[in-house]
């Protein structure tokens, strides 16, 4: 296993580097494309890794994958799986990268699992109601470290505004501990850090002094672009992406839905079938392994997050919970949350132009009979101007209103790929006796070549590739 070292600390950095540079400059990078069998379609979002380790990857949109593995585990098997498919196996060594790998589908019968002794839940919702309470079974009770892979990007309708690519190191005390004490992240190394929104987020300024400035009238305000000084809007932008897409909302809130269900007011708590139904659709299969499809549709109440200063209430959930037949572990989590009540409806046509406020897919990987997190794909529209609202508005062009309205919100991206898991206690003890934890994502940071030449990323698409390098052409000619 390859351990992540930490830059700039003091206590770990000689255990956890050496470790590290055992392997840095001895790895093989293998790449290839996973396709559907019959529809020669690409297969996004497949599994790639080392079998009995924590080495490995995902496909991306174009079913394509880079993925190093260290010189020691060529001898072992690697896997490539998808649920509803038979898996592909090949030894490392043997990997044939001119080969484009083919995934056949795989099913079982419903029938036949629905027959089994009658002790086993039948519905949709026993077998959810299950899984829950078996996750202090499938989930870690021991402390571990795991490092990983975040790409936060932002961008409108047509180019990115923004883009963010860091190394990052996860510690969790264990499921049953509360993720606001007992969590912590550090954002280690950043390679890429272009920011080209536009410096006039009047909606950021205005939120900013609401909440920061004790009896601040916000009807008293007349906002104007050229009465603020710049430094003020970039401070309140800062605070603005640190509220509401910083990691804290991502790992220790409600969104962490299968880690989190021991939380009070939990989305996957006690009361998940308020406000969830869900129903057995198919049973399908991954690595030999029988696994529940279940569809998510909304129950009576709705569904909301407790976000700090902003309304995110009034959702109802759909989407698929895939759980294994065997364990009742969860594996895999594609869920929305869709504006429902009559205040989250107005709120989101006139502000987001869209009901669907939160897309959500996290993917988990076994080890050791444990379920560890695996791959988190987080998605949200992002309010930055209120648009013009005023008398005369009337009198603008079509084309003026277009413009306004493509830069009146972004779409925000949230990626993450973990890989190798620490378990060793004298490790963690020196991790957490660093000081200087800080998953600040949008904290500038120097870039580190030797870093980045040995760690395991998320392959950009096609797309992605052309939209970053035009972000990062545009990015180029700003400084100028």
């Amino acid at each position: 296993m390859k351990y992540l070292n930490f830059k700039n600390t003091s206590i770990i950095m000689g255990a956890l580097f050496l470790m590290c540079s055992f392997s840095a400059f001895s790895q093989e990078e293998l790449k290839g494309k996973v396709s559907d069998f019959l529809t020669f379609m690409p297969i996004e979002s497949a599994s790639v890794y080392v079998d009995g380790s924590t080495t490995g990857t995902i496909t991306n949109a174009d079913g394509k994958f880079s993925l190093r593995v260290p010189k020691e585990l060529v001898n072992d098997t690697l896997v490539i799986s998808s649920i509803g498919y038979k898996s592909y196996r090949v030894l490392v060594s043997e990997f044939d990268p001119a080969m484009d790998i083919s995934l056949e589908e795989d099913t079982a019968s419903l029938d036949e699992v629905l027959i089994v002794a009658e002790t086993r839940p039948k519905t949709g919702n026993d077998i959810v109601l299950r899984a829950i309470e078996k996750l202090e079974d499938n989930l870690p009770e021991q402390p571990y470290l795991q490092k990983g892979f975040l790409r936060h990007k932002e961008r409108n309708t047509k180019e990115y505004k923004w883009l963010i690519e860091s190394a990052i190191t996860l510690y969790d005390s264990s499921y049953a501990s509360g993720a606001k004490k007992n969590l912590k992240i550090n954002v280690d190394e950043t390679r890429k850090s272009y920011d080209l929104r536009e410096v006039d987020s009047l909606y950021a300024y205005y939120t900013y002094l609401k909440y920061t400035i004790p009896g601040f009238n916000t009807k008293s305000k007349a906002l104007k672009r050229d009465t603020i000084k710049t430094q003020t809007l970039i401070d309140a932008i800062r605070w603005n992406d640190t509220r509401t897409n910083g990691l804290d909302l991502l790992f220790r809130g409600r969104l962490n839905l299968v880690r989190n269900a021991v939380d009070k007011g939990a989305i996957f708590g006690k009361d998940v079938l308020a406000s969830h139904h869900f129903k057995l659709d198919t049973v399908q299969v991954i690595n030999d392994r029988k696994i529940y499809k279940i569809a998510i549709s909304k129950g009576v109440d709705f569904v909301g997050l407790d976000t700090d200063g902003v309304y995110n209430e009034g959702f109802e959930p759909n989407g698929w919970i895939y759980i294994y037949w065997d364990s009742f572990a969860i594996k895999k989590i594609e869920y929305n949350l869709v504006a429902a009540s009559a205040k989250q409806k107005a709120r989101s046509k006139s502000l987001l132009g869209t009901y669907e406020n939160h897309k959500l897919v996290i993917t988990y990987m076994e080890y050791q009979d444990k379920m560890y997190p695996n791959y988190m794909y987080y998605e949200t529209p992002k309010l930055l101007n209120l648009g013009d609202r005023s008398s005369d508005a009337w009198q603008k062009t079509k084309e003026q209103l277009a413009k306004e309205k493509e830069e009146q919100f972004y779409y925000a991206v949230q990626e993450i790929l973990f890989t190798d898991i620490i378990q060793e206690p004298e490790l963690i003890a020196e991790a957490l006796a660093n000081k200087e934890w800080n998953e600040d994502v949008f904290l500038p940071r120097p870039y580190n070549e030797e870093f980045w030449e040995n760690y395991n990323v998320l392959l950009e698409s096609e797309e992605e590739d052309k939209l970053i390098k035009d972000l990062s052409r545009r990015a180029s000619l700003f400084k100028e």
